[in-house]
């Protein structure tokens, strides 16, 4: 299946409105704290430092940032561009929900925006798809077995990691902490537009989960829901990483308490993991064969050169014997 020029320059266009709001929010956020260095360490977690305004931004919006601007390359030229456009749809509408009750009015219309965006992209993915019609028509490809099975296992490690921290933290906060983590109550202090802690833990664990099924199968969309995996997986990796490294955390690992060593640990898998999938599903993958390249008898056929009809073990029409030899002459020729 391809993607009908019409729906490819709509889900650009789709791509590039949310990679505007994106910006547009970022911008703002960088005149508030005045100092890009601020604002990526604002990302990073560290909110233990003096700022002239509030972040309404978090990791998530330049990942995002990123991810739709990819999103809106491949539409127009990639053979992919299906799989790109319902992954860029999905994630945003599962990060953007939590946005429909926030308190602040411009989350709540951002998140209305992007949300109706989003839902048009996983729309155009959906209808815009058609059949191959023309041999140079370039039909998406499989990932190579072994980057696939590589990848997969690392995207399932992460997604069972973060499951087990997410179950160390239910049992270890109150109750109503936890669901505060989930909905974003007022005991979760964070940037207007991020979701929750827990919510976005719950996306994430389904993303890398789906991701890692879909390259442990092989299928034609695994290459954009890796990749966009991925990218999340390297992103928080490196955000805490960087915090542990800017709070000489690394430097006195020994005496750290042991929940702490393991987040650390948690976050470097987490980055060169990341940065191994991005590698893995990012190279070229295997096409599969055109239907009838090998003719009726498949690419074992008895016979080891084509036909005068072009197809291998076929020297006729489908079902019929190679010509007999020529009768030999009448003795005394």
């Amino acid at each position: 299946m391809t993607v009908t020029r019409p729906a490819r320059l709509t889900g650009a266009a789709l791509c590039a409105a949310l990679a505007l709001i994106a910006a547009v929010w970022i911008l703002k956020d960088l005149a508030a704290l005045g100092s890009p260095v601020d604002l990526a360490w604002y990302w990073a977690g560290d909110h233990f430092f003096l700022i002239r305004g509030r972040s309404a931004t978090s990791l998530t919006d330049p990942v995002l940032l990123a991810v739709s601007a990819a999103g809106a390359v491949a539409a127009l030229r990639s053979r992919h561009a299906a799989s790109a456009l319902a992954a860029t749809g999905t994630v945003t509408l599962a990060l953007r929900l939590p946005g429909l009750w926030a308190a602040d009015s411009g989350a709540l219309v951002t998140a209305l925006a992007e949300l109706a965006l989003a839902a048009g992209l996983v729309v155009t993915a959906a209808a815009g798809r058609r059949p191959a019609t023309a041999a140079y028509e370039r039909l998406p490809t499989r990932p190579p077995t072994g980057r696939a099975v590589a990848a997969g296992v690392l995207l399932a490690v992460a997604a069972a990691v973060l499951t087990l921290w997410e179950v160390y933290w239910a049992t270890e906060l109150p109750v109503e902490v936890t669901v505060d983590r989930l909905t974003g109550g007022r005991s979760v202090v964070k940037p207007a537009l991020a979701p929750p802690p827990g919510w976005l833990a719950a996306m994430l664990v389904g993303l890398y989960a789906a991701a890692a099924g879909s390259a442990f199968a092989r299928a034609r969309h695994s290459r954009a829901f890796g990749l966009l995996a991925g990218g999340f997986l390297a992103a928080v990796g490196l955000a805490e990483v960087a915090r542990a490294v800017r709070y000489e955390l690394a430097a006195h690992f020994d005496e750290l308490p042991t929940v702490q060593q393991l987040v650390i640990l948690s976050a470097v898998f987490g980055l060169l993991a990341g940065i191994a999938v991005l590698v893995l599903l990012a190279a070229r993958g295997e096409e599969d064969p055109a239907p009838g390249a090998y003719g009726p008898a498949g690419p074992h056929a008895p016979y080891g050169r084509p036909g005068p009809y072009g197809s291998y073990g076929s020297y006729g029409p489908a079902g019929s014997m190679p010509p007999a030899p020529p009768s030999p002459p009448p003795p005394g020729w």
